[in-house]
């Protein structure tokens, strides 16, 4: 099951806690769960910044929307608890609620952020049919210049020199932590091909495992017998591991067969080449950074 939007989650808090206790935020979003039958693993999906689930996130911002049109509250730091208002809005068994809902039950103006200044400008962010919480939307503006950004890579390789691709590779797979320096894995990467065998490159800085390595740029579809003759080539070195890398994809055959042999072969597409570059910062630079904070709630705790 796809984890709800947060406005699916408003209705489902506000009666997890209809009774009217004061409930600690975890003991609510526990409760929300089980209403909603949130499966483990979706309760477990992050956020792409790793520091907070998508359910949880979700839910934290239908109580804040929940508060600002005053159904619920937060009697102290870190709990909730629903209001008179809220009470007598399940009393009418509303089948939805969502942020046009509160509007007409609060009027146009309990939903605005408070403002210290008529130069901010207006929330357009989430709206009243909008789905999203403004870090699912910044994740989505992230994910699109990524998958950009993908493309652009694979095209620029593309355009490049075989010889600039083997060095491409030579960069990256020492960024990876392979080959030791730039200098030895360059002086055994490159070489004239043997069978199927553009060179081998240190496992670890120490030298303990050697692996076989295929750059090429192709295009379209790498199949099985390609595969095939770089892991027959791999007994001429002796060695048990390898990596096939390539600016195309592969066949599902070529993909199955690896998956039945005894070396360990992996095959790295153009897809996941640009990923690993853009993980390790390899052709690519960084053109902006944003910090997102939160409030930091042990920093107002006071000792009673």
């Amino acid at each position: 099951m796809a984890i709800p939007d947060f406005q699916s989650m408003m209705l489902p808090l506000l009666e997890a806690i209809a009774e009217g206790a004061e409930h600690s935020n975890s003991a609510a979003y526990d409760l929300v769960a089980k209403r909603m039958n949130v499966a483990a693993e979706d309760l477990q999906l992050m956020h792409s910044g790793g520091e907070q689930t998508v359910f949880y996130n979700r839910v934290a911002w239908g109580k804040t929307y929940l508060k600002k049109g005053g159904l619920l509250k937060s009697p102290k730091r870190g709990t909730i608890q629903i209001t008179e208002s809220g009470q007598q809005v399940l009393k009418n068994k509303p089948p939805k609620i969502n942020l046009r809902f509160l509007k007409q039950i609060g009027g146009a103006d309990c939903l605005k952020p408070a403002r210290t200044t008529e130069a901010i400008p207006a929330e357009e962010s989430i709206t009243e049919s909008s789905a999203a919480t403004p870090e699912d939307l910044i994740e989505a503006g992230y994910q699109s210049l990524r998958d950009e950004l993908i493309v652009e890579i694979i095209e620029q390789v593309k355009r490049c020199s075989s010889q600039f691709f083997e060095r491409l590779v030579v960069k990256l797979l020492v960024a990876m932590g392979y080959g030791g320096s730039l200098e030895d894995a360059a002086q055994v990467l490159g070489r004239s091909g043997d069978g199927g065998i553009d060179g081998t490159i240190k496992e670890d800085k120490l030298g303990l495992d050697v692996i076989c390595i295929q750059a090429k740029r192709w295009e379209g579809t790498v199949g099985r017998p390609v595969v095939q003759a770089f892991a027959g080539s791999m007994e001429g070195f002796r060695a048990r591991k390898g990596v096939l890398i390539t600016t195309a994809t592969f066949s599902k055959e070529a993909e199955d067969y690896i998956t039945r042999i005894e070396r360990k072969i992996v095959l790295v597409d153009g897809q996941r080449m640009a990923e690993l570059m853009i993980a390790h910062n390899v052709g690519v630079t960084v053109m902006q950074t944003y910090e997102i904070k939160r409030i930091d709630s042990d920093f107002f705790a006071e000792e009673e």
